[in-house]
Formats: C-alpha cells, sequence, structure tokens
C-alpha cells in the first residue's frame, strides 16, 4: 500500500472501514440473535434490495426528482437573496433576521400548511426541500460577498468600475467557494426535508415506502429505504464536490501530502 498515491490509499481505507463496519453488524446480529424486527442484519437489507428493488425504483425515481426540484428552486432563491444581502447593509439589517427567525421554525410545523394549501403530493414535498435548502446559501453567499477586501473595491472604482462590475466580476467569482459549501449542506438538508414531506403528505417516494413499512412492521425494508437515501445523499455530495473543483480550482490548493485544501 506504500507504493499507492495518498488520495488512492485513502480511498482504500475509507473502502475498507465500510466493510468492515458492515462485517461487524452482521456478525454482531448473528451472536447476539437479535430480532429483525429490532435490528436487521446487512445481508437481510441487501435481499430486500435485490428482491424489491422493481417496487423500490419507481419511489426512488420519485424521491429524487423531488429532492432536486426543491434544491435547484432553494439555491436559485438563496443564490439571489444573498446577493442582496451581501451587497448592500440595509437589506442585511432588515433581512437577515427575519432569515434566522424563519430558518428556526421547525420544517416539520410547515408540512401541514403546505398540505392545507395545495393538497398532499408532490408539491409539498418539493417546497419543503425548497425551504430547507434556502438557509445554508443565503448564509454563505452573504459572507463571501461581505468579505471582499474595501481596499480592492476602492481600487476598482478608482479605475472607473461600476458597483454591478465589481459584484459580477469580483465579488461572486470570488463568492464561489462560499456557494459550493453551502450546496454540499444543503443537498443533505434537501433529502431530510423531502423524506419528512413524504412520511407526512405524499402516497409515492422513499419516504412514504418507509412509514407504510414501519406500520407493517418491516424493519428490514425501512432499513433499505435508508440505506437508498444514504447512496442518493453520497453521489448527489461528490457531485457537487466534482462541480467545486471544476469550477473553483484557483481557490484550491495541495498540501504536502497532495491532498486538496482550501486556500
Amino acid at each position: 500500500m506504500n507504493a499507492l498515491n495518498p488520495q488512492t490509499r485513502q480511498r482504500l481505507l475509507s473502502a475498507t472501514a465500510l466493510i468492515g463496519f458492515f462485517v461487524l453488524w452482521e456478525l454482531a446480529c448473528l451472536a447476539s440473535g437479535v430480532s429483525d424486527l429490532i435490528l436487521p442484519r446487512p445481508s437481510q437489507i441487501a435481499d430486500v434490495l435485490w428482491t424489491k428493488m422493481p417496487l423500490l425504483w419507481p419511489h426512488t425515481v420519485q424521491t429524487i426528482y423531488t429532492t432536486l426540484t426543491g434544491f435547484a428552486l432553494g439555491v436559485s432563491i438563496g443564490i439571489v437573496v444573498g446577493m442582496i444581502i451581501g451587497s448592500s447593509k440595509l437589506a442585511y439589517d432588515v433581512a437577515y433576521p427575519l432569515l434566522v427567525g424563519f430558518s428556526s421554525i421547525p420544517k416539520v410545523a410547515v408540512v401541514p400548511l403546505f398540505v392545507v394549501w395545495f393538497g398532499a403530493g408532490t408539491v409539498p414535498a418539493v417546497l419543503t426541500s425548497m425551504v430547507i435548502s434556502i438557509f445554508p446559501v443565503v448564509v454563505n453567499v452573504a459572507t463571501g460577498l461581505a468579505n471582499t477586501e474595501p481596499e480592492l473595491e476602492d481600487v476598482l472604482r478608482v479605475l472607473g468600475a461600476k458597483k454591478l462590475d465589481i459584484l459580477w466580476n469580483v465579488s461572486l467569482p470570488r463568492a464561489l467557494p462560499y456557494l459550493f459549501a453551502s450546496l454540499k449542506i444543503a443537498i443533505t438538508l434537501a433529502f431530510v426535508g423531502t423524506v419528512l414531506a413524504e412520511t407526512v403528505a405524499a402516497n409515492k417516494g422513499i419516504g412514504n415506502v418507509m412509514i407504510i413499512a414501519s406500520g407493517n412492521f418491516d424493519v428490514p425494508m425501512v432499513f433499505a429505504g435508508l440505506v437508498i437515501l444514504a447512496v442518493m445523499g453520497v453521489m448527489l455530495y461528490v457531485a457537487s464536490a466534482f462541480l467545486e473543483r471544476r469550477m473553483t480550482g484557483w481557490a484550491q490548493r495541495k498540501d504536502s501530502s497532495g491532498s486538496v485544501v482550501m486556500a
């Protein structure tokens, strides 16, 4: 393993740790004789995923569609609001306390309102995913814009740049690392919002499957739903990280081991 580069070695160690975790889980369940109504073995969960995937696949597609739709809407709104707040002290003083207050409201409390307004189905799940994604994007974009050095802005104004020119050509590119950091947080929160709404107000989706399975005491199916959600979350997180490396490579550097870190 010493001949491997640090990145490959890290991936192998991560894969080994993951496989070891599931092996220990399997052995612990077998040794203790715990019922699958309490904690199913990984092999039972894998069997459910293999045999029930034709049933689970439409729900998986529904959940990822709902999540991506809500995530895209939340990110779009968050970028616009973050730009406004980060560019204006007056907007910051007025809007930021409102955003903090709104983000403090448990999202489970707003799902019934969405159901009353729009009926049960996909719309409440999309809206829940959207509202839960907005706040981290707003905060990071506003912070990134606010970190533009005043001296740099003064020099650009002396050179004839207008405020919009500074925002578009300097402040926004410098805020991209903050934006992508928020995307990796927001995508996981979007899944939380989607599944939360699906368990309350939907007749399709992984959240709906899990709530029905729990009512039927089908615990392996519940864990299968958790595995699907975890895999989808990791895939979207990796996609966000890939885009971050492609679009903000100028803000990254390599440490002595060859790993990429933020500059």
